[in-house]
């Protein structure tokens, strides 16, 4: 921060505690308006951040900025609402203790933008999962979810919001975001029957009437027109330049999906029944009674609501009265017919929001993890004081009075500690205390509030003037009090005889009494609760419950629960270590540039700004950590530059008795030092202006000679390691030595290195490096290792199916392989588990096998021991044997213990003979077959029979047994086709096909 302060008379100062003349209003929003004409809208009064509404996009919110805030000493760059939001989570993870930030100001100052900030800085920034990321979209889409049922257009601001919020975001003790959840404050419901004018209603009328589609509208029975709604016409503003309803429709609805949301028909219902409702009209007859004249809307409208119409319409026109425990049934008279009417609308909309919000924390709620610190955000309105200030206006400002008492309470107090921690002693900070004010308004049967409950709860006639009399009566002499009656000549000329005067920490309000004791009663009419209670919409039968009807207790006051909630806030804020961040808006017409003196100093003065800072400046303007001062002014002092090495309070010592400081200018704490004024810093900060070209020749001449020396000593270096290399070149087939141990080493990793990138990819690819003669023993091991790695893999690889195959094609390789001429063409054809399938084989043969199964099986031809005649024959195997099989009969059983041996040729012909032994007379001769697949059948037979080793391959002929004691012979030659005939000599002559 301090690097800026040598631009501050065009810029200002970055904290207004830096501030020469700090009691001077002026000079306070001079400051103001030097930043804001350079685009710097973050100002800081020590540790609280003010922030001015630019009304334009400024890029200081991208990712990068995030990160050149994270884990950034707050003081350390320009002030930013990410140095807040930073500096708030880094102490909520050190300090394991919960934070705050407390976000204030009027509307259209930029409040809700500031907490959308925030949320997403911690969205962006802090650890996550694909969980958590849910959550954060999930914190982040409850925004346009709240802005839409909670704010809307004002004179002030084009989204103005009409609720307060406070939303907790929890984190784990890893600092990743596992929860939220959400507190609202005194939803303006009037605003759902009544506008001032150039106003509209919440934002979510006009988003349905324009965003939905024409289906959903119909369903509805809604048009387009909000001029056609009573609720929508009396700001006589449907339409606003700077807001697009349809397009925050479907940001709505997609927020709504990402939530989690499921109840927008229920939800959409309601909002369609309000605007019906508004448009409920009433009749007066002859003597007084009410009824309605829209039949069609009350029809419409206890559809929507999933009520009964004639229900609704008798709860709408008379009222339940309970005397003396007995019931009886009142008509409304015109007026109070509308009253109640406008009474439902309010009541079904405020409870619809508070059950929304509801909503969005069962969203929001933890699911697994546990809540280890949580960080809340407080978005709520500033001090209000319009041209009519009403019960709204009252319960705001009274919310102010507190914060702001609570405000000053842990300032003073965090300086008090700080003090205290560093060893300084104390001095008495004299200040506003509005606890006079804060008593005067909730005090116990004094206080407005009491008196407004007492006047509301007492019988008889009771109206807003009775009210303002038992105030002048009670508080008449209270100095922060006055009404008409009371005040001089002077004041009564502003003031009417309607109105009674609070003399707030932030200055003089009027207050006009009509319509205080209407809202803060707030009743709807017991008929009413039971027709709603009664609904078949689910939403409202949860907002609305049977207990509330059977419960004759009369409910609190809107003043009283509004009183309670802000003593729970007050309690939850006062639990956490606080932030602060003060929004001010610089004009009113909301155009970028423009700086409204006059307005910026209603709003300096109304948030306390000016006493928040003679509260920090009541003892030193400026202090720092001992490493950080002495660090940044160190060059100032010979002994301190360029570096201290002792302890830092004695070189901290050292530099500010160089600097020349008086004893009254500052104060040396156990790790801070504490500078009274802030001419002395500014002085200092300009010596270090004046001093830094000095510095710059210093550091520039060093940074050159260490260049310098480093090239000079790798060039050295360089030169060394080339003698070693050429000097180890040429003893390189001397044993390891000194002499040669750079360059055997080198060219040992050299191979290595080579090999790591040149290794064999398959047991197929014979390639390796060739390797010096130091390294072959060990490149062969290398080599063997690194296969037996590959086979070990493949082997790991193969599938069982595949690695039957592979077996099979390995014995048959070892059969086959340079002894068949048609081996080579059976390499890449896979072998079959069978050549038949099982509707192939007669069901007969099969129960004659009996329990021995069918292993393969393959259609063969079968020639005649004598006369060679063919016949077609199907050979099975099983585990133990082989048949030959006709059709339905089995022709031959060949027992694999029997089996002699199995002759084919060595030609392309798919000839082979099983030899059996002559001599048993169980057995027939041997069998002479042809089958297209010889190899695969063969193999297979050899392997089931375990006679690998008796499979004969003969080049000319085979010779095989006809009878005992006789020999047939199959001669083999080659020749253009494929023929089986009778030869010569009675032989069987086989002509076996050229393969090229």
């Amino acid at each position: 921060m301090e690097s800026a302060l040598t631009a501050r008379d065009r810029v200002g100062v970055q904290d207004f505690v830096l501030l020469e003349n700090y009691n001077s209003e002026a000079a306070f929003i001079e400051n103001l308006r030097r930043r804001f004409k350079e685009n710097l809208i973050y100002t800081y009064i020590g540790s609280v951040l003010v922030s001015v509404n630019p009304y334009k996009e400024l890029e200081i919110y991208s990712k990068q900025q995030m990160e050149r805030y994270r884990g950034v000493s707050f003081y350390e760059i320009s002030p930013h609402i990410y140095a807040v939001s930073d500096n708030t989570y880094r102490a909520m993870r050190t300090e394991r203790k919960d934070q705050c930030i407390l976000i204030s100001g009027e509307s259209g100052a930029g409040k809700t933008e500031a907490s959308k900030k925030i949320l997403l800085y911690y969205a962006v920034t802090c650890p996550t999962n694909d969980c958590m990321a849910a959550l954060g979209d999930r914190l982040l889409q409850s925004n346009p979810v709240l802005e839409a049922f909670g704010n809307a257009k004002t004179l002030r601001n084009d989204n103005s919001s009409r609720f307060g919020k406070y939303m907790d975001v929890q984190f784990d003790f890893r600092g990743v975001p596992v929860g939220g959840h959400i507190l609202n404050y005194l939803l303006e419901k009037s605003r759902v029957v009544h506008q001032n004018h150039g106003e509209r209603n919440f934002h979510i009328f006009y988003q349905l009437l324009d965003g939905g589609d024409e289906d959903l509208l119909k369903t509805l029975g809604l048009e387009r027109n909000p001029q056609n709604y009573h609720y929508l016409v009396k700001g006589n503003c449907p339409r606003v330049s700077s807001i697009s309803d349809k397009n925050n429709w479907k940001v709505v609805m997609k927020a709504l999906c990402v939530i989690g949301f499921s109840e927008e028909e229920k939800l959409l219902n309601i909002i369609a029944g309000v605007l019906h409702l508004g448009n409920t009209q009433f009749g007066e007859g002859e003597e007084g009674e009410t009824y309605i004249t829209t039949e069609t809307q009350i029809t419409n409208l206890a559809k929507l609501l999933g009520v009964d119409g004639s229900a609704l319409t008798e709860a709408l026109t008379h009222k339940k009265l309970t005397a003396k425990g007995e019931e009886m049934i009142s008509p409304l008279n015109f007026e109070q017919a509308l009253s109640a009417r406008d009474a439902l609308a309010k009541a079904v909309y405020g409870r619809t929001f508070a059950w929304l919000v509801e909503k969005i924390n069962q969203s929001l709620a933890l699911k697994v993890h546990k809540a280890s610190s949580v960080i809340g955000l407080l978005d709520i309105y500033g001090f209000e004081v319009l041209q009519h200030n009403s019960f709204e206006q009252f319960c705001i400002n009274y919310c102010n009075e507190k914060l702001q008492q609570l405000f000053i309470e842990l300032t003073l107090r965090s300086e008090q500690e700080e003090y205290e921690t560093e060893g300084i002693a104390w001095e008495t900070v004299q200040y506003f205390d509005n606890k006079i004010i804060c008593d005067l308004i909730e005090e116990k049967h004094k206080g407005i509030i009491s008196i407004l409950d007492e006047e509301c709860l007492r019988p008889g006639e009771t109206c807003d003037v009775s009210f303002l009399e038992k105030l002048e009566d009670t508080l008449g002499g209270h100095p922060h009090f006055v009404t008409h009656k009371l005040a001089n000549g002077k004041t009564r000329r502003v003031m009417s005889r309607e109105e009674f005067r609070l003399l707030h920490y932030a200055g003089e309000v009027n207050y006009n009494v009509n319509g205080f004791l209407d809202k803060n009663n707030d009743l709807l009419n017991r008929n009413l609760k039971e027709v709603m209670c009664q609904s078949d919409n689910q939403i409202l039968s949860h907002c609305f419950r049977r207990e509330e009807v059977m419960d004759q207790k009369r409910p609190e006051m809107a003043a009283t629960q509004f009183k309670n909630s802000l003593m729970k806030l007050m309690e939850i804020l006062m639990s956490k270590e606080p932030s602060y961040v003060r929004c001010i808006k610089p004009n009113d017409a909301k155009q970028p540039g423009r700086f409204d003196e006059v307005l910026v100093r209603h709003q300096v003065k109304y948030l306390g700004l000016m006493e928040n800072l003679r509260v920090r400046r009541a003892g030193f303007a400026y202090r720092r950590r001992f490493e950080a001062f002495l660090q940044r002014y160190k060059p100032l002092c010979p002994e301190t530059w360029p570096n201290w090495h002792g302890r830092l309070v004695d070189g901290v010592s050292t530099l500010v008795n160089h600097l020349g400081y008086k004893p009254e200018e500052f104060k040396l704490g156990r790790s801070k030092i504490f500078i009274r004024f802030p001419k002395t810093l500014f002085n200092t900060e300009d010596a270090l202006e004046a001093k830094k070209p000095e510095i710059v020749i210093v550091i520039q001449s060093g940074w050159r000679g260490m260049k310098a020396r480093r090239r000079a000593k790798r060039r050295r270096q360089a030169a060394e390691l080339i003698r070693r290399f050429i000097k180890g070149f040429i003893y390189r087939h001397e044993e390891y030595c000194p002499v040669n141990e750079y360059f055997l080493d080198h060219v040992r990793y050299s191979f290595l290195k080579n090999l790591r990138k040149n290794l064999p990819k398959s047991v197929l690819d014979k390639n390796w490096p060739i390797p010096p003669p130091s390294l072959v023993e060990a490149s062969e091991h290398l080599r063997m290792l690194h296969m037996r790695n590959m086979v070990m893999k493949y082997c790991r690889r193969v599938q069982p199916e595949w690695k039957k195959q592979m077996v099979q094609k390995v014995v048959a390789s070892e059969i086959f392989k340079d002894q068949k001429d048609s081996y080579p063409q059976s390499v890449g054809r896979l072998f079959l588990d069978t050549r038949l399938e099982r509707e192939q084989i007669n069901l007969k043969v099969v129960q004659t096998l009996g329990n021995e199964k069918v292993q393969y099986g393959a259609s063969v031809t079968k020639y005649d021991r004598r006369g060679f005649k063919p016949r077609p024959r199907q050979l099975l195997l099983t585990n133990t044997f082989a048949v030959l099989v006709d059709r339905t009969k089995i022709k031959q059983r060949i027992d694999y213990t029997a089996l002699r041996g199995i002759s084919v040729s060595s030609l392309s012909d798919g000839m082979f003979v099983l030899h059996m032994p002559s001599e048993d007379h169980k057995q027939k001769a041997d069998a002479v077959l042809q089958c297209n697949h010889v190899i695969e059948l063969v193999t297979k037979l050899a392997m089931m029979a375990s006679k690998i080793d008796y499979v004969n391959i003969s080049p000319g002929s085979i010779r095989f047994a006809v009878a005992r004691g006789k020999e047939g012979i199959i001669d083999f030659v080659r020749g253009s086709e494929m023929k089986v005939a009778k030869g010569k000599r009675g032989h069987l002559l086989v002509v076996s096909q050229w393969l090229f």
